[in-house]
This record gives C-alpha cells, sequence and structure tokens, in this order.
C-alpha cells in the first residue's frame, strides 16, 4: 500500500513538475521568439538595406537616373521651362523612334495634362554644337500644311518658340510644311520651318538654316469610335502627334570657340529660359503650352527619399571636387505606443552582427564626372518596431499560462488517471501477449464511460474481442485445409500403390504415369497451398538424353489425347541437365497449351536448337498469338483466359507448374508470337565435360 501511495503521488509530482516547466518554456519560447523575430527583423532589415542600395544604385545608373544626376535638384523652384543635361551627347531628331526611345529612356518628359509632353534639353558633348533639343507631343486634328513659298499666316499648325539666356532672347515661328508619303496608311509626316519671328511678317523671309523640326502625326484616331477618310484628313478626328525640334543657340555655339576647354554644361544651364506653344490653324488657343502647370515632372534625386526607411540616410557627392550633391535622410513617422520594459529587455538580446553598422558605398559613372553614393542604416529602428509588436501580443503569453494551469486541473482530475490505467494495461499486453489467448489480460470494464476516454476504451475491448475470434477462425481453417490434403493424400496413395504392383516393369508405359502420378502426390502432400507445393518441390537432376526423350513424348503423345505432335531432329546423344518426370510434366503442360489453341488437325512441331552451353527445345502450334502484355503474366498462378476455368479443371497452374520446374532445373521457359502462331522456348542447360 505504501509503493502505490508512492506511485500516486510519484506520477502527481511528475504531471505538476511537466505543467511548471512547460509554464517556463512558455516565458522561454517568448524570449526565444523575440530573440530569432530580432535575428530575422535583422536579417531582413540588413536585406531590405542592401536591396535599397541595389535599387538605387540601378536607377541611377538607368539614363533616367544619370539625367537626375547630372541635373540635381534646385534649391528654389522655377516656374519656367529650362533645359536638361542629358545622358547622351546629340539627340537623332531626324529619326523618330530614336528620338521617342531616348526620351523615353532617359525620363525628360514633362507632362502636360493627358494630351502633351515635352522634354527640353542639351547634349553631353559640347562639340555636338551649341544646340537645344525640344522633343515631345500633343493632340490635334489633321494637321494642316503651310504653302511653301507664302507669307506665314495663321492658316497653317505652327510652333511658336522662344529661349531666353544671358541677356539674348531669340524666338522663332515653324509653320508646319507636309512631305507626301507612299505608303498607305502612314499619318502625316513633314517639317517644321523654323523662321525668325521678327522677320516673319517681311517678303521674301528665309527660313533660318540651322533650325530643324520634324512631325509625325498616327493615322489612328484617339477615339476608336471615329474613323477618319480614307486619306486621313478628316478634321474631327483627333490623333496623337509626335514632334522634335533642333534650336541654335549662337551664344552656347560662340562660347564652345572661346576657349582650349569649353566648360559644360553651362554653368547657368537653370537660367536658360525655354517657353514653346503648339498653336492650330486659325487659332490663338495653344494645343500645348509650357506655361502651363505640369501634370508630372522627369525623376529627380529627391524622388530616392521614397525608398529610404526611417533612420537611413544617403549621400551623393562627385568624386573629382568632393562637392555634395544631395543629402537625404528617411522620413521618421509617428510611433506606436510601446512597452519600455519590452524595449529594454529587446535591446539586451543577443543577435549576430547587430552592432555593426550597416554601411554601403557605391561609384556611379556618368559621362561627365563619377558620384559617389554613401547609404546608413539604423538598426534602432528594429527594437522600436518590435517592441511595438511585442506590446500588442504579450498579453498571448498571460493568456497561455493561465489555459495551462487550466489544463493542468482538468487533466489531474478527470483525464490523468484513467489514461495512465489504460496505458499501463495496455503496455503489459503487448509485451506479454503470444497467442490470441492472452487477449482477455486487457481489461477495460472499470474505465467505461459516456465520454471519449470511454468511448476509446470500450472501442478497443470490441476491437481486440474481433481481433480474437478472427485469430481463432483462422487457426481452423488452416487446420482443416491441412487436414484435408493429408486425407486426399493418403486416399490416393493406396490406389497407386495397388496399381504399382500390377505394373511392376519399368518398360511398361502405365508403370511410367504412375510414377509420375505418385512424385505429384508426393509434391502436394501435406502442403497449405499448391503454389508453396510447388515452389517446395526438391528435384532429382541428372543426366538426360533430351532427343531420345522428346522421340519417346511425342510417340506417347496420343495416348495423352494430344495428336499430331512431330519431333524434327536428326542428332542424337544430346545430353541436357534435368529430372525427366518434372520435365515430361514440363512438355505435357506446354503440349497441352497448344493443343487447346490450334486448328483441328494441324501439327504441334517440336524442334531443337543447340549451342554450346544449352539446348532449346521449341514448340510450335499454330494459331492465334498471345497478347503481348500477355507473354510474361501467362506464367504466373491462376493466370486463364477461359471463363469458369476452375469448373472445368483449368485452375491456370500449368504454365506455372512449367516455369517452376524450369528454373528449378537451372532453365527457362518463355513464349513467343511468330508468324504462323505461337512457339514456347524450353532452355536446359548442358553438362560440363
Amino acid at each position: 500500500m505504501k509503493r502505490l501511495l508512492l506511485a500516486s503521488y510519484r506520477l502527481r509530482i511528475i504531471f505538476r513538475s511537466v505543467f511548471l516547466l512547460l509554464a517556463l518554456a512558455t516565458l522561454g519560447l517568448a524570449l526565444s521568439l523575440l530573440q530569432q523575430e530580432k535575428q530575422l527583423s535583422y536579417n531582413n532589415y540588413q536585406a531590405n538595406f542592401n536591396k535599397t542600395v541595389s535599387q538605387i544604385t540601378a536607377t541611377l545608373r538607368h539614363p533616367a537616373g544619370q539625367l537626375a544626376l547630372l541635373n540635381p535638384p534646385l534649391d528654389q523652384d522655377t516656374a519656367n521651362l529650362h533645359p536638361l543635361l542629358l545622358p547622351f551627347s546629340a539627340l537623332d531628331f531626324d529619326d523618330q523612334s530614336k528620338v521617342q526611345q531616348a526620351i523615353a529612356m532617359s525620363g525628360c518628359l514633362v507632362q502636360y495634362g493627358n494630351d502633351g509632353s515635352l522634354c527640353v534639353g542639351i547634349g553631353n558633348n559640347p562639340w555636338a554644337g551649341g544646340f537645344i533639343y525640344v522633343a515631345g507631343s500633343f493632340n490635334s486634328a489633321a494637321l494642316v500644311s503651310h504653302p511653301r513659298g507664302q507669307l506665314i499666316k495663321d492658316e497653317a499648325h505652327r510652333i511658336r518658340v522662344s529661349v531666353a539666356l544671358r541677356g539674348q532672347h531669340y524666338q522663332w515661328i515653324a509653320p508646319f510644311e507636309e512631305e507626301i508619303s507612299t505608303r498607305p496608311n502612314s499619318g502625316i509626316r513633314g517639317r517644321w520651318v523654323g523662321f525668325l519671328e521678327s522677320e516673319v511678317a517681311k517678303s521674301g523671309a528665309r527660313p533660318v538654316r540651322d533650325f530643324r523640326g520634324w512631325a509625325w502625326q498616327k493615322a489612328v484616331c484617339n477615339n476608336p469610335d471615329k474613323d477618319a477618310d480614307k486619306d486621313g484628313k478628316d478634321l474631327n478626328c483627333e490623333r496623337n502627334t509626335f514632334f522634335s525640334l533642333r534650336l541654335p543657340i549662337a551664344v552656347l555655339q560662340e562660347a564652345l570657340f572661346e576657349k582650349k576647354r569649353p566648360v559644360w554644361p553651362p554653368q547657368d544651364l537653370e537660367q536658360i529660359q525655354v517657353e514653346l506653344t503648339v498653336l492650330a490653324p486659325e487659332s490663338e488657343i495653344p494645343l500645348l503650352d509650357s506655361k502651363s502647370v505640369p501634370s508630372a515632372t522627369p525623376f529627380s534625386l529627391n524622388d530616392l527619399n521614397a525608398l529610404l526607411l526611417p533612420g537611413e540616410s544617403l549621400v551623393l557627392r562627385k568624386s573629382s571636387d568632393k562637392k555634395e550633391v544631395i543629402r537625404l535622410l528617411g522620413k521618421v513617422e509617428q510611433e506606436e505606443e510601446s512597452s519600455n520594459l519590452l524595449t529594454r529587455l529587446i535591446r539586451r538580446l543577443p543577435v549576430d552582427e547587430f552592432a555593426t553598422p550597416l554601411e554601403s558605398k557605391e561609384l556611379i559613372s556618368t559621362p561627365l564626372d563619377n558620384y559617389e553614393l554613401m547609404m546608413k542604416g539604423d538598426v534602432r529602428s528594429i527594437s522600436k518596431s518590435l517592441s511595438v509588436v511585442a506590446t500588442r501580443v504579450s498579453w498571448f503569453v498571460g493568456a497561455m499560462l493561465l489555459a495551462l494551469l487550466l489544463a493542468w486541473l482538468l487533466i489531474e482530475i478527470s483525464i490523468i488517471r484513467r489514461i495512465t490505467l489504460l496505458t499501463r494495461r495496455a503496455a503489459a499486453l503487448s509485451r506479454t501477449m503470444k497467442g490470441a489467448g492472452e487477449l482477455d489480460q486487457l481489461d477495460v470494464s472499470d474505465l467505461r464511460s459516456p465520454d471519449e476516454l470511454g468511448v476509446l476504451a470500450s472501442g478497443l475491448h470490441d476491437l481486440l474481442r474481433r481481433v480474437k475470434e478472427d485469430v481463432e477462425r483462422e487457426t481452423i481453417r488452416t487446420e482443416q485445409e491441412k487436414q484435408m490434403w493429408h486425407a486426399v493424400g493418403h486416399e490416393i496413395m493406396s490406389p497407386l500403390q495397388s496399381l504399382m504392383v500390377l505394373h511392376p516393369s519399368a518398360e511398361d508405359e502405365s508403370h511410367r504415369y504412375i510414377s509420375r502420378m505418385q512424385q505429384a502426390i508426393k509434391v502436394l502432400y501435406g502442403s497449405a497451398t499448391p503454389s508453396e507445393a510447388f515452389q517446395s518441390t526438391v528435384l532429382q537432376i541428372g543426366e538426360l538424353d533430351i532427343t531420345e526423350f522428346l522421340r519417346h513424348v511425342a510417340t506417347n503423345a496420343p495416348h495423352a489425347g494430344i495428336a499430331h505432335v512431330l519431333f524434327e531432329s536428326n542428332q542424337s546423344n544430346l545430353v541436357v541437365k534435368a529430372d525427366e518426370y518434372s520435365l515430361e510434366d514440363v512438355v505435357t503442360h506446354v503440349l497441352k497449351n497448344a493443343d487447346r489453341y490450334r486448328p483441328d488437325e494441324s501439327p504441334i512441331r517440336i524442334y531443337l536448337l543447340v549451342d554450346e552451353t544449352t539446348v532449346s527445345v521449341v514448340i510450335h502450334n499454330q494459331g492465334p498469338h498471345i497478347a503481348p502484355e500477355m507473354l510474361d503474366k501467362i506464367f504466373e498462378y491462376g493466370v486463364s483466359d477461359q471463363l469458369e476455368s476452375g469448373a472445368n479443371g483449368n485452375r491456370g497452374q500449368g504454365l506455372f507448374v512449367a516455369q517452376t520446374y524450369m528454373a528449378k532445373m537451372g532453365g527457362t521457359i518463355a513464349a513467343r508470337n511468330v508468324s504462323d502462331g505461337v512457339e514456347f522456348v524450353l532452355s536446359l542447360p548442358r553438362p560440363i565435360r
């Protein structure tokens, strides 16, 4: 009784200790998760930091980023449009696709609503000439051309553009002159012919030689519901027009030749003012006006600030003079409330490489200078953000501790005792059970109840009872089968012994068949199943004259009900290793199979194939082919293509017996389809001389 009392208290102590450890483990798990989350947050922050650096570097190395580097943001924002230093030496303004590709890659376009855009820039190579390039697009009806040689009036589409710099003011007006296109549905293409606006009213005014401009208007209407005429001249159909201009600036051209090494880009580039207006025929309402408020501006270095996380800093400076171009600092958002205790705890949790400052330096190359990019991260934000999250979920830890206490009370009161009893009894039974009779040792009658554990105990009791009944029935059935085989073998062996006395001579054919019957009975006698009996048979293998044997089988085949068996061979004294009776069973099974499928009165041919190590007996019959997928399967036990084969005495075991005996004699058997029927090939080893 003392031992039982001590054991009961010992279990309670163990379970109470387990729940105490679970409570401690919950707290340890919370700390471990905080430490892992801090490590993961640091790794994620480090990965995001490196990703941000790579993204910023890739952005600055792109033509749009090069444009932003070459044109740093101004301290004061000017309302007027001024040229940007392009990351290209010049623009191929005569080629529409090249100009569109260049301005799209550089991102220099200024959007004016949904109808227009403008890109104004200069090349980064001073020797390309002192030109200002203007490119953009606008929507209008079909472009109206100005007749060549006539005074400039407002009967055609025209562009008015002006440039002011260094006290000089250049102003041109460029009417559109269409070029006839031979390609159908190619839209409208033509030139902008530039005239000085001060001379346009004079007779005989000549266009400015270095002023170049092109326009390409699409043939497809912007509104798909409206279709233009076949000649594309529908005035009510608005289409997109892309244009490019090259403006000659004499002041810039003269400055290039004042010094051996010209200053480029011009130091007063942001002071150059450009104005452009596109006017429709007989109208002063602009289709595109650069003085209107833009809806989108080109990419600027200030836009990189959106990529920075709170506390991160970015500095860009020129490599040549170390002059700082821009300094950006990640915006610090308003922090949520967090527990100071958790914040101090998180800061004390160890994390690999946490004390190492995150810094990155990259070199950005541009056509005019190299720029150094320096970016620094702030890991203090990790503890702050993690503390906010930990504060929100800290009550989960308290709830888990309370749940552990309630679970311990419930398990202690209603479950632990019964589970312990059931486990002990089941374990004892699994260790000691050797037969079906010992299943009664598991008594769970005292554990039955309406709850889940009681249902489990009742189900286990019923399952064990059914298992016991099945084992007993299987034992009885096996014993009955064995007794049946013993009885069948005993009853058949007695008449066979009497027949053997009546035919004692070995030369008597009846003696031979009686001996084969006795051997078959001995094979099956005392076995549980026929397949096990055949596989456990031990054969008496010796040397056998195969030609004499086959000639004898062919001669006596009619006595077995198989007529027209022909053995074809001129060889003699051909010896193989085999058991005579077993080999005769094999050949007989194959002959019966051939007799079943051959046409009436057709012969069954037997011939030999001889090589140095084996002798192959080929049994050929005419008839239907065997399905390819059945060539190997027909040798399995119980396989037969005859319906109700068991009732007709065909159990599908003849070819199985043939394969089993051939294997025990060291040979093989295989079936193959030939042109006029089927052949079975029996390969037997020749004795080594």
